[in-house]
């Protein structure tokens, strides 16, 4: 369960540091998530040789832009075969319609395998304050997710990035089948960080997450294998 659930962030910089963390992992993780850092430093080249290994790729961009931007960078992204990417859902209905309809086309049209597109909601490293005093968004965060899943929803995505706080509210509102990726994972052994809304594996799991994208949890420990079956631990026991 945890291999195909776990997605392990690779914020790394460089290549072949993120290349020996996936032939590392490569018995107990499936996805791996190649986000900002490295794909500007080292671009689709990476994504291609974790795809050589046998493995899936999490393209976390987080595309924030015109329709039709997005939609030639959602292109873009699915002729290079990753699993799965995600979009900012302030982004807008028309540039999430626009993005999944350019996706469902290409694939018809070159019989390519349609990667998961997921919508941003709210980062976890925000806060209500910041929400409120910084962005001017006056209702509350947990009305923000929702509004916003609502609307990837309605736009035709796969599903939502969301912190584990809201992964019960979305759930119920957008249903089972509705994928959920929840970023922010904290084990209780470890602080937030710069986190502000985090959750244990377990708690994420027992709120209904399908994906927890982990990566200094793992990455930043003495024993990163050892930490990685902690995580699972949690994950097996949550009821």
């Amino acid at each position: 369960m945890s291999k195909e659930r776990i997605i392990l962030a690779l914020d790394v910089s460089d290549a072949d540091y993120a290349l020996e963390l996936v032939d590392r992992f490569s018995d107990h993780i499936e996805i791996f998530k190649v986000g900002l850092e490295l794909f500007s430093s080292a671009g689709p080249s990476v994504v291609r040789s974790i795809q050589d290994r046998g493995k899936k790729v999490f393209l976390d961009l987080k595309l924030h832009d015109i329709p039709n931007t997005v939609a030639r960078a959602a292109i873009a992204a699915t002729r290079l075969g990753v699993f799965m990417f995600n979009i900012h859902a302030s982004s807008g209905f028309e540039a999430m319609r626009r993005c999944r309809d350019s996706v469902v086309e290409l694939c018809l049209k070159e019989n390519l395998n349609r990667p998961k597109i997921l919508g941003v909601t709210v980062l976890t490293s925000l806060g209500q304050n910041t929400l409120k005093e910084e962005l001017g968004i006056q209702h509350s965060l947990r009305t923000h997710v929702r509004q916003l899943s609502s609307l990837a929803m309605k736009a035709g995505l796969d599903g939502v990035i969301a912190s584990g706080h809201e992964v019960s509210m979305i759930r119920n509102y957008c249903g089972k089948n509705f994928l959920i990726a929840t970023p922010g994972i904290r084990p209780s052994w470890r602080p937030p960080d710069d986190q502000k809304r985090t959750m244990t594996p377990r708690e994420a799991i027992r709120e209904g997450a399908d994906y927890l994208v982990i990566g200094r949890s793992i990455l930043s420990q003495p024993d990163p294998l050892k930490a990685l079956d902690l995580i699972t631990i949690e994950m097996l026991t949550a009821k």
